[in-house]
């Protein structure tokens, strides 16, 4: 808008130059003809100075816009991947948790420690969760949609690192039930010498 307002300014300057009545030496005499289309030349120019400047701010929105949806799109997989992570922390609870508890091989005092060690993880699950909701549903800290995604993501790496956990916690109480299976059937065997 400046561009187009600094552009007349300088017409209208030029055609007060020279339609005056000056005969001052040096000084060029203009004919009419290439005055008026000097003019036009230059409102021509005026007017693509004014779209170029409006296709700038369009691309300059599309790209703000694809930015969003971007963050939103990542903030979405971070989600799912964070909602999958809970859901193998549950499987694991109600199956493999139980059938480890319920052994036998099991002994009354590791109980509690087992439990505990699965309550925490469970715990550190579910602040997660209320962490994510309470991102996601308000502005938190008046965060940009990128730093969410950020933070999004990083909670999406501790959830992976949540279920590796607790699979390898599974995986070594599976391991000691079958250890002490394997010695109980061998200290119980039936020798016959």
């Amino acid at each position: 808008m400046k561009t187009k307002i600094r552009i007349l300014v300088m017409a209208i300057a030029l055609i007060f130059l020279m339609t005056g009545r000056t005969s001052a030496q040096g000084m060029p005499v203009y004919d009419n003809t290439n005055f008026i289309s000097l003019v036009k030349s230059l409102v021509e120019s005026a007017k693509q100075t004014s779209q170029l400047i409006k296709s700038v701010q369009f691309l300059k929105d599309a790209k703000e816009s694809i930015e969003k949806v971007s963050s939103v799109v990542q903030q979405l997989r971070a989600v799912q991947e964070i909602a999958q992570n809970n859901q193998r922390l549950i499987n694991v609870m109600q199956n493999d948790l139980q059938d480890i508890l319920n052994s036998p091989y099991i002994k009354p005092e590791e109980v509690t420690r087992v439990t505990e060690s699965f309550n925490a993880i469970v715990q550190n699950s579910l602040d997660t969760l209320d962490f994510i909701d309470e991102i996601l549903s308000s502005d938190y800290l008046k965060m940009s949609d990128a730093e969410r995604a950020e933070v999004l993501k990083q909670k999406e790496q501790e959830s992976k690192e949540m279920v590796a956990n607790i699979t390898t916690k599974t995986k070594r109480y599976k391991d000691i039930i079958s250890f002490r299976k394997m010695q109980d059937k061998i200290n119980n065997r039936e020798t016959e010498y």
